[in-house]
Formats: C-alpha cells, sequence, structure tokens
C-alpha cells in the first residue's frame, strides 16, 4: 500500500520522492533529519512538524524532514496537498504487591493498573504553484 501511494506521488507531484527517501535512507545527505543514525525513520511528533515545516521550503525538504505523506491530492488549479495521518496506542502498567506468610496460611494483595491511551496527529500542508510550502495545518488530540 505504501509503495503504491508513492508511485501514485510520483505521477500526480512529478517530485522523485523515493529517490529522495532512498538517498536519505543510505545517509548521503547530511541533512537527513527524518534518519536516526541506525537507519531507522525518527517518529514525527507535532514538535518536529512545528520545528521543521516552514512556509517556503519545498516538497523535498519536507520528504527530508517527514517522510513519505499518507494522502497526496491535487486541486482544480493544480496545487498538491499532503496529508500525514498517525495514530497511536500507548499502554501502560503499573503494578504494586504486598505479601506475607505464616508456615501455611497466606496472604497476598496485589493492586494492578492498565492505562491505555490512544494519540492521532493530523498534519495538513498545501504547496503553491511552485511546489513550495504554502500553508501548515495541523491537529492533535489524545484520548
Amino acid at each position: 500500500m505504501k509503495k503504491s501511494v508513492l508511485a501514485l506521488a510520483l505521477l500526480i507531484i512529478g517530485t522523485s520522492v523515493t529517490a529522495i527517501e532512498d538517498t536519505c535512507q543510505k545517509k548521503l545527505f547530511g541533512r537527513c533529519k527524518n534518519v536516526n543514525p541506525d537507519n531507522s525513520v525518527k517518529e514525527m511528533t507535532l514538535g518536529v512538524v512545528q520545528r521543521e515545516i516552514k512556509t517556503g521550503i519545498s516538497m523535498d525538504e519536507v520528504v527530508i524532514a517527514l517522510g513519505s505523506p499518507n494522502i497526496v491530492t491535487k486541486d482544480a488549479e493544480g496545487k498538491d496537498t499532503w496529508v500525514y495521518d498517525k495514530v497511536s496506542r500507548v499502554t501502560s502498567y503499573s503494578g504494586s504487591g504486598a505479601g506475607a506468610t505464616i508456615i501455611l496460611a497466606g496472604y497476598n494483595k496485589n493492586k494492578e493498573n492498565y492505562e491505555t491511551a490512544q494519540k492521532t496527529l493530523t498534519v495538513v500542508i498545501k504547496f503553491d504553484k511552485n511546489n513550495k510550502v504554502e500553508s501548515l495545518t495541523y491537529h492533535m488530540s489524545k484520548f
């Protein structure tokens, strides 16, 4: 699915997104911001988006900072819009226990707590006719 989205992006925007990512993953660029030293992709966070994506930067710079978009569309004026949509679930566990044993009698009281939270981050980047960032909007929620 991801490769088909990338292929569609290449056809729609005429930019070699995969070539940029491949180059970045191979660490040939000194400015690969979305790749860790072990070649794993860094996590896209709201802080990364706010720090790296500015009005006027190119599509190439967006791909270097955030990776491939989930959705690529083109409006009636020929302007591209990229959507990054990330959903994550965090489960935390905390437990405590106390126990005492006297010969054959025993007492054990465990207190366990599981908590699950889901986070969403949706980033919408609109480009102008020169393939430069025209606007950036985002929405983050946690529940």
